[in-house]
């Protein structure tokens, strides 16, 4: 389970709400809807966060890891015109098989209710659902 190369399946658990965190997690799920892969993405935490509809087009900060460079990171991803993440999620939603669900503990932890996310949550489950989702499939954690 997980390690299976030939899986037809791609479960994302997105726990970070940084730019670059969020654009390689909507890389990666644009990539494995454009190929036919089932793909599933559970928003845990500062990713729910970045989901709320007043937020979504805010600009995100860059993790902390970049350190001095993270400005840099961001200017370079404006200056090349890279799509924003949450673009790269529609248009991969528009033509693939891509989920995207958000935590119900985190919900309820932060108190956000269902209807100030952005249109592309599909629902609110629980871990073991998620869990079940992913089944034979591979699973990253950003």
């Amino acid at each position: 389970m997980g390690e299976d190369a030939t899986s037809d399946k791609l479960a994302i658990a997105l726990f970070s709400g940084t730019v670059d965190r969020l654009q390689a997690a909507a890389t990666m799920a644009a990539g494995a809807a454009a190929m036919g892969m089932e793909t599933h993405i559970f928003l845990m935490f500062w990713g729910v966060d970045a989901f709320r509809k007043d937020v979504i087009d805010t600009t995100r900060p860059v993790s902390a890891e970049y350190g001095d460079r993270g400005k840099e990171v961001a200017a370079a991803m404006e200056a090349k015109g890279v799509p924003p993440w949450h673009a790269v999620l529609r248009m991969a939603a528009d033509v693939g098989d891509l989920h995207v669900h958000a935590c119900a503990m985190t919900m309820d932890l932060l108190d956000i209710p269902m209807e100030h996310l952005d249109p592309m949550v599909e629902d609110v489950i629980g871990v073991a659902t998620f869990v079940e989702l992913s089944r034979d499939g591979n699973i990253l954690f950003i």
